[in-house]
């Protein structure tokens, strides 16, 4: 079923998974603690790891500054490549001390906004250390009402903030700026769409793109467009793949809507975001509140390997053709006939082929391994979403 050129692409996929995934999480109400949680980013490390064991797919970990502050980045870096992945994106934290109540790189007061700069500069400090190329800013930063802020005064204080992060990056490291559409801020938010961080990243140089998250849109939004453009525009950095029915549900990546997942994959493959030369980095970003930490991970590298297979056979040549002949019906029977197709058992074939468990998620249950690290980590303080 898999040309040598699919297959290439298959071989190359890798999705980074974020180290908070493997925390306890949940909402506003409440956050749930599971058996076998780790208690230490040495032991997160351990689990990210598990799910690149069972499904050669998950080459690398993402850390959260403090969440993952450890006193030795190189220990914590050579833990993860003993168990065969690197360290990947390091991501800020400015939304949880009580200084960034009102705003974080975007504050009114100068010291605020200072303090916020200077952790990024920790992070890029934590990057030297790690190894790792992107350092990815997401800003909870924003008003709940009407006349709370001058909204255009606090995008010239965010691109002087981030004019002084992006200045301290290194040559071969890069600023992914994630944009979100509301919340916790529910009037206006000062990153609210992929416009306004491309207009701030633009302005920046070539070493800042835009994040996009999946999860981050309006209901209705054709993120696919999102995508093509960006390419387009060459400054899409990087995915943060989960899903959502409603707003931003942290739920593993195409459980709400499997054919849009296709139709973003496909309109990466489309525009070059596969070719050996992209720089598009590709991550899941999820909290899980009440499944299991590492066959939810499994699960959704899974979903993205797949529709990745079913975009691969969508016949480009036969779509161009159709469109310069006006076939409208016969160009999206080509892509759902793409979609359609039942790429599961080649996917087993060729995971096999590479000596990988047919099907990971079923293996890793039936391997115990939940059971032993439940039993192993009894004791101390499990972490979890801001932990």
């Amino acid at each position: 079923m898999f040309t040598e050129s699919m297959t290439k692409i298959l071989e190359a996929q890798a999705i980074e998974l974020p180290s908070w995934a493997f925390g306890n999480s949940g909402t506003r109400f409440k956050v749930f603690t599971t058996p076998g949680t780790p208690r230490n980013p040495f032991e997160k490390i351990e689990d990210a790891a598990t799910v690149n064991e069972y499904t050669g797919l998950a080459p690398s970990v993402a850390l959260h500054i403090p969440w993952d502050k450890v006193d030795d980045f190189q220990a914590l870096k050579i833990h993860a490549e003993n168990l065969g992945v690197n360290l990947g994106t390091i991501n800020s934290n400015t939304f949880q001390d009580d200084q960034y109540r009102f705003g974080s790189l975007t504050h009114v007061d100068k010291k605020v906004r200072q303090a916020a700069i200077d952790h990024h500069f920790e992070c890029i400090d934590v990057m030297d250390k790690t190894g790792s190329q992107d350092l990815k800013i997401w800003l909870a930063d924003g008003s709940n009402y009407p006349g709370q802020v001058n909204i255009r005064a606090r995008q010239d204080r965010l691109h002087e903030s981030l004019q002084a992060i992006y200045e301290r990056l290194g040559d071969n490291q890069r600023m992914v700026l994630e944009y979100k559409f509301f919340e916790p801020a529910f009037y206006h938010t000062d990153v609210p769409d992929w416009g306004t961080a491309y207009v701030q990243v633009q302005a920046l140089g070539d070493k800042a793109s835009v994040c996009l998250d999946t999860g981050h849109h309006a209901p209705g939004t054709n993120i696919e467009f999102i995508v093509a453009q960006l390419l387009r525009l060459r400054r899409l950095g990087s995915f943060d793949f989960n899903s959502r029915f409603y707003a931003d549900d942290d739920l593993i990546v195409g459980a709400a809507d499997p054919f849009q997942l296709f139709r973003i994959i496909f309109e990466v493959y489309r525009n070059g975001g596969f070719d050996e030369d992209s720089t598009v980095a590709f991550m899941l970003d999820q909290c899980h509140n009440i499944e299991d930490k590492i066959p939810g991970q499994i699960r959704s590298v899974l979903n993205v390997q797949e529709m990745t297979a079913k975009v691969l056979l969508a016949d480009l040549a036969g779509l161009e053709s159709a469109e310069v002949s006006g076939d409208v019906l016969g160009a999206n029977g080509i892509l759902m006939d793409a979609y359609n197709t039942d790429v599961r058992p080649a996917l087993a074939d060729w995971r096999e082929a590479r000596g990988l468990p047919r099907e990971p998620f079923d293996a890793y249950r039936a391997s115990g391994r939940l059971e032993k690290i439940a039993k192993e980590r009894v004791g101390g303080q499990q972490m979890g979403w801001g932990a």
